[in-house]
C-alpha cells in the first residue's frame, strides 16, 4: 500500500479501536474540523459567512461547543446567531435558513472519501486490494448505517468480497437477535443461560449496527 493511499492507514488505525471503523474516522476528524474551526478560523469570513447560512451548527454538532475552553470563541459565533434571532423575535417572523451544517458537511465529506476508497479498492490493483481485504475482513466491518450508504452510492460496484463480508455479518446478527428474543420468553430460562455472554447483550450490537455512532 503506497503513500498516497492515505486512507489505508486511516482505516488500519480506527480497526484497532472497537465499532465501526467509519463511525470511528469521522468523530476524530469531526472532532478536529470544529477544534480547528474554533481557533483557528474564527475570524475566517468564509467559514462565518457558511456559519451565518446554517443558522450555526446542528443540535448534535452544538453540543460539542459545550466541552471546548475558548469561551471567546464560543461566544463570538453564539452572538451573531443570538442577534439575528432577537431580529426575528421582534418581527414576529423567524427566518429560514437555506444552508446546512458545516460540521455535517464535513462530515458527508469524509464518509463519502472513506466509502468510496472501500467500494473502488479494485482500481488499487491487486496485491493492494489483497491487503485492503485482509484488513477490513479482520475486523467487525462497518456498521448498517454506512453500508447503507455505500449501497446507495455505489450499488453492484461494491466488491463481492466486501458485500459478501458485510451481508454475512448482518445475518449472523439476526439469527442472534432472533435466539435471544426467542430463549427471553417465559419457561425458556434453561436456553437463555445458554447463551453466551455476548448473545446475553446481543440487543446493544443490533443497537449499535443500526444506528451509526457519528455525533
Amino acid at each position: 500500500m503506497n503513500d498516497k493511499h492515505v486512507s489505508f492507514f486511516a482505516l488500519q488505525k480506527a480497526s484497532e479501536k472497537p465499532g465501526c471503523p467509519i463511525c470511528t474516522i469521522v468523530n476524530e476528524r469531526i472532532a478536529r474540523y470544529i477544534d480547528g474551526m474554533l481557533f483557528e478560523h474564527i475570524s475566517d469570513r468564509t467559514f462565518r459567512a457558511q456559519y451565518r447560512e446554517a443558522g450555526g451548527f446542528c443540535k448534535n454538532h452544538s453540543k460539542t461547543l459545550l466541552s471546548y475552553r475558548d469561551g471567546l470563541a464560543v461566544a463570538i459565533l453564539g452572538q451573531g446567531e443570538l442577534s439575528e434571532k432577537i431580529e426575528d423575535f421582534g418581527r414576529k417572523k423567524m427566518r429560514k435558513y437555506k444552508a446546512e451544517c458545516p460540521a455535517c458537511l464535513e462530515k458527508e465529506r469524509i464518509e463519502k472519501e472513506f466509502l468510496q476508497f472501500i467500494a473502488e479498492s479494485a482500481k488499487l490493483g491487486k496485491e493492494d486490494e489483497d491487503e485492503l481485504k485482509e484488513l477490513i475482513t479482520g475486523g467487525p466491518g462497518i456498521c448498517s448505517e454506512h453500508y447503507s450508504i455505500m449501497v446507495k452510492n455505489h450499488g453492484k460496484r461494491i466488491p463481492k468480497w466486501f458485500s459478501s463480508f458485510q451481508e454475512e455479518i448482518f445475518r449472523c446478527l439476526l439469527e442472534r437477535t432472533n435466539r435471544f428474543i426467542d430463549f427471553s420468553a417465559w419457561g425458556k430460562q434453561e436456553q437463555f443461560n445458554s447463551l453466551s455472554p455476548e448473545d446475553k447483550v446481543v440487543w446493544k450490537e443490533l443497537a449499535a449496527c443500526l444506528r451509526s455512532s457519528v455525533d
